[in-house]
């Protein structure tokens, strides 16, 4: 394996572009700094949303994060030439899409049109019916966005680690161990474990003696934890009080972190925590398992009508959320104790 490699691409620049979601930027996370650390003569430059760039903790020296407010800076057409005109003063050789949707296409022609070698992302939308259809499994996003590389000239061995090379930093709470991470909430309802459960798991956890952490966002999430964590002693809830450049060490600190099948899981796995992923509405199979986890903790009950998506809905089409509600509370538990005796 040639971990730096220098001659062939030397003082040459590569744009990346992912705007959204949280957890498809982190996702990128784990490629882009293994092709840094491969390529250190090459500069990066990665652009998104001012605060999905809050992600990229400890980055190599030539990676560079562009921060573009989309709804401030650069709408509507006027906004979107302004773009252009920015990401075409950083003089790029390539473009690396690994969004592939319709404003990073305008991206993608503008520089085709100037002659850069443009590689986007392929989301296999095509394949998509099979996958829910006949179960058919996706490739992981990171070997799609290790693909968008290779095919730009510059093939990449994803050999990250952690964002923690050089330890975790200190935080404002040092969680008590040993220590379980929950975040039961997703960007859909058929993808989140239902909160009664959760409490059940919370109260089995501190019975055996382990202090539970509850993760989310702020609103209505850190309410409803609140309430959780009030009626659980032993829980304590986190959810909101923190910006994700603390909440990422927390993690980090966790024996075991517990997520859906949502940016927690991803975020988790930058910080090398051993996840237990829940997974209802996608299965492991959709291509979002978190980076270098085990599958054996992937907990899924592989219902007929699962997957009913690809990347998650707001209801159950089958107005039961069987996927969810089935999964007993004491496979979770059990599954995480496990992992802690280890």
């Amino acid at each position: 394996m040639n971990k730096n490699r220098h001659t062939d691409h030397a003082k040459k620049r590569i744009l990346v572009v992912r705007f959204s979601a949280l957890g498809d930027v982190a996702m990128t996370l784990p490629v882009v700094y293994s092709l840094a650390r491969q390529y250190p003569d090459v500069e990066i430059d990665f652009v998104t949303t001012p605060f999905f760039a809050r992600l990229f903790l400890n980055p190599p020296a030539n990676l560079t994060l562009r921060p573009v407010d989309l709804k401030k800076d650069y709408h509507g057409v006027k906004g979107t030439l302004r773009l252009l005109r920015y990401l075409s003063s950083l003089r790029p050789d390539y473009v690396a899409d690994l969004h592939n949707v319709f404003r990073s296409w305008i991206i993608d022609r503008w520089f085709q049109l100037k002659g850069l070698k443009v590689v986007m992302v392929d989301k296999m939308r095509g394949e998509r019916k099979a996958a829910i259809s006949q179960k058919a499994p996706q490739p992981s996003f990171f070997s799609r966005y290790a693909d968008v590389f290779a095919k730009l000239g510059f093939p990449v061995d994803v050999t990250f680690t952690t964002l923690f090379s050089d330890g975790l930093p200190t935080t404002t709470i040092e969680p008590e161990h040993p220590a379980v991470g929950i975040a039961p909430f997703a960007r859909y309802a058929n993808k989140t474990y239902p909160l009664h459960l959760v409490k059940r798991v919370a109260e089995m956890l501190t019975a055996n003696g382990i202090h539970v952490y509850l993760f989310g966002g702020r609103g209505k999430e850190a309410e409803e934890l609140q309430r959780l964590a009030d009626s659980t002693p032993g829980c304590t809830s986190l959810a909101g009080r923190f910006p994700i450049e603390e909440e990422l060490p927390l993690m980090g600190k966790m024996d075991v972190m517990v997520s859906m099948d949502s940016a927690n899981q991803h975020m988790a796995s930058l910080c090398a925590t051993p996840v237990v992923s829940i997974w209802g509405s996608t299965t492991p199979e959709c291509g979002f398992m978190p980076y270098r986890q085990d599958p054996d903790n992937a907990l899924c009950l592989r219902l007929d009508c699962q997957p009913c998506s690809i990347a998650g809905k707001p209801e159950c089409p089958l107005a039961t959320l069987a996927c969810m509600n089935n999964l007993l509370p004491e496979t979770v538990a059990n599954k995480i104790l496990s992992l802690i005796k280890q």
